[in-house]
This record gives structure tokens, sequence and C-alpha cells, in this order.
């Protein structure tokens, strides 16, 4: 099972920026653990904080991979692009959230990409990006 992490703008901060929200753990240190716990899935990682990176990567792999797990952060709430493009392939997407996005700014409760994702999880913290992981084995 091949499945890629997209995360979006401000995730390479992670461990370093907001810790009150995101916690003091570095995403590739996060990414290290997961790779070691599902040694059964072919499992990349790609960040940006550029739209149109993020949408290249994902119509790369959108029709090859099992799987897209997309955190595209403030761009969730913002970009049309990404929605439709999520929309536009085949490959399943499950959204992602570290924080709990309602408990946060009203503009925050607006999500481009949940209409056209398998599924959304949020406010878990990085083990956000795991429960997702186990969707799509739970699938299989």
């Amino acid at each position: 099972m091949k499945i890629i992490i997209v995360n979006g703008p401000n995730l390479n901060l992670l461990g370093k920026r907001e810790n009150n929200i995101y916690g003091d753990e570095t995403f590739m240190e996060f990414y290290e653990k997961l790779q070691k716990k599902f040694p059964q899935i072919e499992l990349e990682h790609f960040q940006s904080n550029i739209e149109g990176e993020l949408i290249d990567k994902i119509q790369e792999v959108g029709y090859s991979y099992e799987g897209i797990i997309l955190n595209a952060a403030a761009y969730t709430h913002t970009s049309v692009a990404i929605g439709d493009v999520v929309k536009a392939i085949s490959t399943p997407v499950v959204e992602v959230h570290i924080s709990n996005t309602f408990s946060r700014e009203e503009f925050r409760h607006t999500s481009f990409i949940s209409p056209n994702a398998k599924g959304v999880i949020l406010g878990f913290g990085l083990q956000s990006y795991e429960l997702a992981l186990q969707s799509f084995l739970a699938t299989e």
C-alpha cells in the first residue's frame, strides 16, 4: 500500500511554532515513528508552503497511490483550487488537522477539502495522521 502525507504551509515549523496548539515534536520526528509503526505501508511525505506545489503533488500521485493524507493547513479554508484537485483525482483523500479547527477562529470552521474527502480527522494532535493511516488499513 502506497500512501503519501501532503502537508501545507507552516507545518515545517512543527515543534517550533505555537507549541500550545501543535506540540513540541517536529513532524520528521513523528514521521519516523509512523514509518516504524507501519512498515507494511510504503509511506512518503511532502511539504510545501506554496499552494501550486501542493496541487502539483496531489495531481502527480492522485491516480496511482492508494491514499493521500492531506493537511492543507490554512489553505484548507481559502483554496478552492485545492478542493477542486481533491475532487478531480481518483485516490481517496483523508483531510487531517492537528488542532480542532472548530474550537478556533470562525474562518477555520470552513473547509474547501471536506466535501470531496473520504473523511476528516482533527483535534488529536499528530496522532490525527496515525488515525488517518489506520483508516486506509481498515478498508484494505
